[in-house]
């Protein structure tokens, strides 16, 4: 549906709609309040798929930590999440893959699983159905090469050498997106020293621990990527030939020199080890998400850190942080999410009109987080803006990101608009509009990260190596200025404005990078552009709010499978969910009245689907990591945007 004029209905909204909706809304306040901390913060489990809890596995093993009284939450939680096929894939309801089962089932394995298991039998069937270990990706690749389960000469790679390449480099090290860099700087030095640790079997360069998953145990030296002269047939003179004879540059070199004794080799790693060194916090985390804090204490000890060393007992310490022991057994989460399950909350309480007494706390929680450190990477390609941001998680000062910093300063200016001139507020939108994009875009971390010639390197098999504008964010910064609504950050809006005509799809939705997927993205441009004069008579607001109409559900809901990043056709598609319906709801509220009918259904859904908890279920994964690769399941999520939706919607109808 591409129509650009919305039809707006007579009110139909009876007394009854509005007494559940407002019993709904204090129901879903009592619940927020009572998953409160006592410090005033909220946080709730991240859940991501079990490769995280498997290489938490494979890491301890690595290391010689002691895992005996982990060993049967750990063993319960992965047969729990294993699939009927015996595969584990990476969220509800998609297909296994063979690379998330072959962590799992090593996993198992190393905490003494039988292969005569039940489970593994269906797993082994599962992996040797779909290729073999053969068909590995690149990180799983480099954890069984850890153990001599792989050979490393067919584990793509880079040299150590790539951290000397100044940021003026068109390859270095902050060209990749914040996330990679984080992973891929401690691997440099894994790569160099390619350790190898023992197994239950023995610690052998050769191990055959697993040969029973090997279509062909007697060739394991599988290339990844394709020959130079297929690749050259297929795309001739390109982007993606031309980085890949660049890439087999790079291995010929590592091939012929090893770089073993060169002095270039030595202060590469050595600069990689000072690296990564720098960029612990404190508290021992690495970026605050588990790879890069897994890739640290391992590259580490690799280099010669023993385990009470002070960074490695820092870093294992924080990595025990992640670790969650309950009822469902134990697990890792990838990372942990206080201060955005904070803000969101803070933000759907305010919606509600139920911000009171205990608001205070969370405020000043979150504003004693506020980053004024004067470092972080993104001052790399950002050499003018001074610090203001906030990041994702509880520690990570190198990374604050724009959209946690935008919804934080939604939460304060809701809470009290006064707060506008405060300089809390004025730091962080000075440093937010200090990383527009050139596009007139924003990205999550950084400026200017948008080589996507990267993903064409075959050590890339998620293409996310970049990090590029994208309209969610977009949608999310448009809201916190609309609302500040400060006339001198007028130019940045239109640029932003400018970038979201050029970036609507050809249905009329928008692109969600963190969120899945159209519904998310469509949803926040709305709810940003709706504080910058836009009517829903304008073209592009028409499209939008026609197609958010177009796929809403015929229960009333909305939903959209995470499989809509690879397949077009899905775009919108998909069993309907608490947090997708109030994606929905709250982009046609932007802009339509809470009597439309499609307002109306949408808000149906979620009363009648209240818990006696006053909270919703949700067991999709609705938040994104990598697209096509990563997703998550935010815990909070089901509950804080629909408080959002029906708050918004019932103070619209008092509004009416």
């Amino acid at each position: 549906m591409t129509n650009s004029t919305i039809v707006v209905p007579q009110p139909s909204s009876s007394s009854s709609d509005v007494h559940a909706a407002s019993k709904a809304v204090r129901r879903a306040v009592d619940y927020s309040y009572g998953k409160q901390r006592a410090d005033g913060h909220w946080c709730a489990e991240l859940e991501s798929n079990c490769t995280i809890t498997s290489e938490y596995v494979l890491m301890c093993q690595a290391l010689g930590v002691d895992l005996a009284s982990k060993r049967e939450g750990l063993v319960q939680y992965l047969f729990e999440h294993q699939n009927d096929d015996g595969s584990w894939g990476i969220a509800h309801d998609v297909d296994g893959d063979v690379s998330t089962t072959a962590e799992c089932y090593l996993a198992l394995r190393i905490l003494g699983i039988a292969t005569a298991d039940a489970g593994l039998e269906r797993a082994a069937s599962f992996i040797l159905t779909h290729g073999g270990l053969e068909k590995m990706r690149v990180f799983t690749r480099i954890f069984f090469a850890l153990f001599g389960l792989f050979p490393w000469d067919s584990v793509p790679v880079l040299p150590p050498e790539l951290i000397l390449l100044p940021a003026s480099s068109p390859v270095n090290i902050y060209a990749f997106a914040s996330w990679a860099r984080g992973t891929i700087v401690p691997l440099l030095v894994l790569f160099h020293h390619k350790p190898l640790y023992a197994l239950p079997n023995g610690k052998h360069a050769e191990n055959d621990w697993l040969d029973h998953l090997w279509r062909n145990p007697h060739d394991k030296h599988v290339p990844y990527a394709p020959p130079l002269g297929g690749i050259l047939r297929e795309h001739k003179v390109s982007a993606k030939s031309v980085i890949s004879l660049g890439y087999k540059a790079v291995l010929g070199y590592e091939t012929l020199t090893g770089g073993l004794f060169s002095p270039v080799r030595k202060r590469a790693v050595q600069a990689c080890v000072d690296w990564v060194l720098e960029h612990q916090e404190p508290s021992g985390d690495w970026a605050g998400i588990f790879p890069p804090m897994v890739n640290g204490v391992l590259a580490l000890h690799a280099h010669g850190y023993a385990l009470d060393s002070d960074p490695m007992r820092r870093g294992l310490e924080a990595i025990e942080r992640f670790t969650m022991t309950d009822a469902d057994g134990v697990r890792v989460e990838a990372c942990q999410s206080p201060v955005w399950d904070t803000c969101l909350t803070m933000i759907g309480l305010l919606d509600c009109e139920a911000g009171d007494a205990r608001l205070s706390a969370p405020r000043q929680w979150m504003t004693k987080l506020q980053i004024l450190d004067d470092h972080g990477d993104w001052k790399v390609y950002n050499t003018k803006g001074r610090p203001g941001g906030w990041s994702f998680e509880y520690a990570n000062t190198w990374y604050p990101d724009v959209d946690d910093t935008a919804a934080v300063v939604m939460a304060l200016l809701k809470q009290d608009p006064s707060s506008a001139k405060s300089d809390v507020v004025r730091r962080a939108i000075e440093w937010i509009v200090s990383m527009q994009n050139e596009d007139g875009g924003w990205a999550a971390f950084d400026r200017k990260n948008d080589k996507l010639f990267l993903n064409d390197i075959p050590f890339s098999d998620m293409d996310s190596l970049c990090d590029p504008s994208t309209p969610d964010i977009v949608g999310r910064i448009l809201e916190a200025l609309g609302i500040l609504g400060d006339r001198r950050y007028e130019a940045a809006c239109a640029r932003g404005i400018a970038y979201l005509r050029k970036n609507q799809e050809p249905e009329g939705s928008w692109f969600g990078r963190w969120g899945v997927n159209y519904v998310y993205g469509t949803s926040n441009v709305l709810c940003g552009l709706m504080h910058h004069g836009f009517r829903a008579s304008d073209p592009m607001i028409g499209r939008a709010l026609g197609w958010l109409k177009s796929v809403q559900n015929a229960d009333g809901g909305w939903g959209e499978h995470v499989n809509s990043y690879a397949d077009r056709n899905l775009m919108g598609r998909g069993t309907s969910t608490a947090s997708q319906t109030a994606w929905g709801l709250m982009g046609l509220l932007a802009f339509l009245p809470p009597e439309d009918p499609s307002v109306q259904r949408g808000i149906a859904w979620l009363v009648s689907r209240q818990t006696d908890e006053g909270t919703w279920n949700e067991k999709e994964f609705t938040g994104t990591g990598f697209p096509k690769y990563f997703y998550l399941r935010y815990h909070m999520y089901r509950h804080y945007f629909p408080l959002m939706a029906l708050g918004r919607y019932v103070r619209a109808l008092r509004a009416s």
